[in-house]
């Protein structure tokens, strides 16, 4: 009731924390394996949007509240804006995520991956690809603060052809550490990919990320 302090009995407390673990397990499936075919971002891959009908007001285009994709966003970020869905081209930001590797099987922190980035990644500024702890949705905690490879990294580097392969595991392969972010085994990890002043590729879908490939 309003103005009096909030104290359940046990029974109460009981009942709230049932709640709450069925509340994480129940939003975090919604996320990683999502109902709604508009969370996938392309038909054919596992990379997903929070955003299935581009609002972020997560309206469907009858005006209907989208429960799903507002609890996933949430569970993921703590804001939202026009930028994030409607930006003009080359502004803004975009993100996709997968917590699977091309044959989805959920990403193993003590196996080793590969994703390959066509050339001509589509954005203006730079883009990132950062790992992820599933459970707390922070970045994922290793012997680095950022487990991320950025184009804005002069160590960053190309393939002959101007692709770009992303090496994930818990040991870097060698030559290849500037490009490799490393996995913790026993844990899960997800993927989000950051394009920071998005281009129409990236709008339109003629580019497109590889999958996550298991070594």
């Amino acid at each position: 009731m309003r103005g009096k302090p909030f104290r359940p009995d046990d029974r109460m407390r009981s009942i709230l924390d049932t709640a709450a673990r069925i509340a994480s397990g129940i939003v975090r499936t919604l996320a990683f394996k999502p109902r709604d075919p508009g969370f996938y971002y392309y038909p054919d891959r596992s990379w997903k949007t929070p955003f299935p009908t581009r609002s972020y007001e997560f309206l469907s285009e009858e005006g209907a509240r989208l429960l799903d994709s507002r609890s996933v966003f949430y569970y993921f970020a703590t804001v939202s804006s026009p930028a994030m869905v409607a930006a003009p081209v080359g502004t803004g930001s975009q993100y996709a995520y997968t917590a699977e590797d091309s044959t989805g099987a959920w990403l193993d922190g003590g196996r080793t991956y590969t994703l390959t980035l066509p050339r001509g990644v589509p954005a203006k500024n730079f883009w990132a690809v950062t790992v992820y702890d599933p459970q707390t949705r922070s970045l994922l905690r290793t012997d680095t603060p950022y487990p991320s490879v950025n184009s804005l990294s002069d160590d960053v580097r190309p393939e002959a052809g101007g692709d770009t392969v992303i090496h994930f595991g818990p040991t870097a392969p060698e030559g290849k550490e500037a490009n490799w972010i490393r996995t913790v085994p026993g844990k899960g990890f997800f993927v989000v990919l950051r394009l920071y002043g998005p281009l129409e590729s990236w709008f339109d879908k003629s580019w497109r990320p590889g999958e996550i490939e298991p070594a």
